[in-house]
């Protein structure tokens, strides 16, 4: 069979403009919209999505009043009924209007074609938090077995991307829990990460909570912050920060660049092989 002209059929009617990304997900299989009863569907236990705002879904209610539902949710046999994959804000939606049939486009996937349908679904219409993407691309990692290059292949990202993302998982729960609220952004997240010392890790994060301190300003003082009782002596040129800086924003990674009298080193860190082998292309490429 031919992998990549079957794997996208139909999920046009899920994400039409995305097609070229969901292809690599979906199992051939020949579409199949049926008017099912709302009591047939249960919830996906894979929806990486948890956290649904009271607006937005207020504004669906309102949509789907108005206009009826126009794009049909996509569903799996289960039992008697129905495993919903995607759309489970139109589900919400419909039972709240007490409806008591709603459009479904029928797929036979298993757990892990749900896991990703439902992910892709989310990303692409930027639904989820940095948190929950991170917790589904580590799903897709741990449980399938999958490496960092397949889940980036099936969702449209880098090897890199998803690898930066699963790495927000090592803050400390307060943080997540901060950036998961929207609290803090990705960028205030990374430059966390990159701090080894918790407690000054914990003062950066408080600050950025209250507003007082940039992601740049934290940058700056990560890079210059003092590891060991040599670098307490004296702090880093301007401009070997400076490069530090840049060199974290093409590779993703911490940088530490030691320099004295001419000579010295310039570290790169990475936390898993993937990583490792992510920045080896990158460096065989200059």
């Amino acid at each position: 069979m031919n992998t990549k002209s079957a794997l996208g059929r139909g999920l046009g009617s899920l994400i039409p403009q995305k097609q070229s990304i969901t292809e690599q997900v979906v199992p051939e299989a020949r579409t199949l919209v049926l008017e099912v009863s709302v009591d047939d569907i249960v919830e996906n236990p894979r929806q990486p999505r948890h956290h649904f705002s009271p607006a937005d879904l207020e504004d669906l209610i309102g949509s789907i009043k108005e206009h009826g539902i126009l794009q049909p949710l996509v569903v799996t046999r289960s039992g008697q009924g129905f495993e919903l994959i995607a759309g489970e804000r139109r589900l919400r939606a419909s039972r709240t209007l007490g409806l008591k049939t709603i459009p479904v486009i029928v797929r036979e996937a298993d757990e892990q074609q749900k896991l990703e349908l439902a992910l892709i679904e989310n990303i692409q219409r930027q639904d989820l938090s940095p948190v929950e993407e991170a917790i589904a691309y580590k799903a897709l990692l741990d449980e399938f077995n999958l490496t960092q290059e397949e889940v980036g292949k099936r969702v449209g990202k880098s090897r890199s991307n998803i690898a930066n993302i699963v790495r927000l998982l090592e803050l400390p729960e307060p943080i997540l829990i901060a950036l998961k609220e929207g609290k803090i952004y990705k960028s205030h997240a990374r430059t966390l990460l990159a701090e080894d010392d918790e407690q000054k890790r914990q003062i950066l994060f408080e600050q950025m909570l209250n507003g007082g301190v940039t992601v740049r300003e934290a940058e700056a003082r990560i890079s210059s912050s003092p590891r060991s009782s040599v670098r307490k002596i004296s702090k880093k040129d301007p401009n070997i920060l400076a490069h530090e800086k840049r060199l974290r924003e093409i590779f993703g990674t911490k940088i530490d660049i030691k320099e004295s009298s001419g000579k010295g080193s310039i570290s790169l860190s990475f936390y898993s092989r993937d990583e490792l082998l992510d920045l080896l292309d990158r460096l065989s490429g200059f």
